[in-house]
């Protein structure tokens, strides 16, 4: 009889994700979350995982064999406080996806502040398109695959090392769990205050994920991150570099955009191995490239291998994704919520798209980017960036104290006097004031890590209304 698994909060990203991948290897799944709705319902149903609205303890039966704790649960949940009481097996969603995916894979762990889900979708197509059909776990909609994981019979699993916390019981990351035999540390910045109370609470996460990393192992670290770069002194493998520094030992030269991607020389340990195209905007992309391609070559392809499939790389979804052109006015959404990812992607785009008015509009919405603790490094993201028009909206978290919370006039103030045009618009009201103002030719950024209430899709409809003001 196959195993009966109990999920407490379904509808998460990753715990919905881990239900369909548990239900296509042969589990019976079922989940519970206060708040089921499309577009996870239907994904989890359409997998065949039995859903009950809500948590009640009646959910929690003699039938269950183990339950899937997600890390927004709590005491006093009553599913949770009956899984407690009859102690039934319990697991974070690391644990689980350890336990049932990990010890008998050869775990490609892709970490770092920022480019991990990128990278991760991009090591995992490398894989799959030369034939090895790895797994992949990554933290999107991975386009190439059509969704956020696959599930193959190769020897590679290829998953997004998040740093956040791991359940009620385990506040360290979820990342330790991941049983890396090879890891890719990018970078490393100050994020998720609500987690890490400093920037050494946060390294030493990361120290703790490079001393899993066998002997046998491989750990392979942004050259380009004085912090990633300084975590080889942990290992106690081989070490690899990437990045665009001298040095590195995947190295991007002769890098060029242009309005399709970018594309640059591989150097390998010095040596020129190839001309490399790749479909996405920025520098940073060209550092998640040269990572994917040492994580791949780690798990066994040639540069020959990589080259063609990294052309055929499509992206993942929310990664300055193109949602629609009205009136002349191209509309992309970007997940971009920590200052350097902001920055980062308003360069990539300006930097092949050089013309045109860009427009920079975001939503302070994580945990981290409520708070002050990033409110000069906001306003230093938005000063030196190529922006033309910023809009701040409000706090989404605005019950945060205000001692604690991000200043948005402050931070609009402190744009403006760098000499940039800023301002706080409610989020109502952000679609009509650009539509107004936009003209053809206009780039707009919307940047935000949820929904930004649905602000993509109501600016397109406002730009197509033929009455629209000029």
């Amino acid at each position: 009889m196959s195993e009966r698994i109990h999920f407490i909060g379904v509808c998460g990203t990753g715990m919905g994700t881990l239900a369909a991948m548990l239900k296509r290897r042969g589990a019976d799944v079922q989940g519970s979350d206060h708040n089921v709705y499309p577009p996870m319902s239907d994904f989890l149903v359409g997998e065949g995982v039995r859903l009950l609205e809500g948590y009640d303890a009646a959910h929690i039966t003699s039938t269950i064999d183990s339950v899937v704790v997600g890390n927004a649960i709590s005491r006093g949940n009553p599913e949770l406080e009956e899984v407690l009481d009859r102690k039934i097996r319990f697991r974070s969603l690391p644990e689980a996806i350890r336990d049932h995916f990990l010890w008998n894979a050869r775990s490609v762990v892709i970490a770092g502040t920022h480019g991990k889900t990128t990278t991760t979708a991009l090591t995992g197509w490398l894989l799959a398109a030369n034939g090895r059909d790895p797994s992949v776990l990554v933290g999107g909609i991975a386009v190439n695959f059509d969704g956020s994981y696959r599930l193959g019979s190769g020897r590679d699993f290829v998953i997004e090392g998040d740093e956040y916390d791991s359940a009620f019981f385990d506040k360290t990351a979820k990342f330790l769990k991941y049983l890396p035999d090879i890891a890719v540390i990018g970078n490393l910045e100050y994020d998720h205050a609500d987690i890490y109370a400093d920037m050494e609470a946060l390294r030493t996460a990361f120290r703790r994920l490079v001393a899993l990393v066998p002997r046998n192992g491989r750990l392979i670290l942004g050259a380009d991150s004085d912090e990633a770069a300084r975590l080889a002194g942990q290992a106690r493998c081989p070490v690899e570099t990437f990045g665009l520094s001298e040095g590195a030992d995947w190295r991007a030269a002769e890098v060029h955009p242009d309005a399709d991607g970018v594309a640059f020389e591989l150097t390998v340990r010095g040596e020129r191995l190839g001309h490399v195209r790749v479909p996405m905007f920025g520098a940073h992309n060209v550092q998640n490239a040269l990572a994917a391609m040492a994580a791949g070559a780690a798990a066994g392809l040639t540069v020959g291998e990589m080259i063609p499939a990294m052309a055929q790389f499509r992206g993942v979804r929310r990664r300055l994704e193109l949602r629609g052109v009205a009136g002349g006015v191209s509309v992309y959404d970007d997940f971009a919520h920590h200052p350097t990812a902001i920055f980062e992607t308003l360069r990539a785009i300006r930097w092949s798209r050089p013309t045109g008015r860009l427009w920079a509009i975001f939503e302070p919405r994580s945990a981290t980017s409520c708070r002050r603790v990033f409110q000069a490094d906001f306003a230093r993201a938005f000063s030196e960036s190529p922006a033309d028009e910023v809009i701040i909206a409000s706090v989404f978290r605005a019950s945060l104290p205000e001692a604690e919370r991000l200043d948005v006039d402050e931070l609009v103030q402190s744009v403006t006097n760098a000499g940039r045009r800023a301002r706080h618009v409610a989020t109502a009201g952000i679609p009509d004031v650009v539509a107004a103002e936009a003209r053809e030719g206009d780039l707009v950024v919307i940047m935000s890590n949820g929904g930004f209430d649905g602000v993509h899709d109501k600016l397109l409809a406002r730009l197509r209304a033929p009455a629209r003001v000029r």
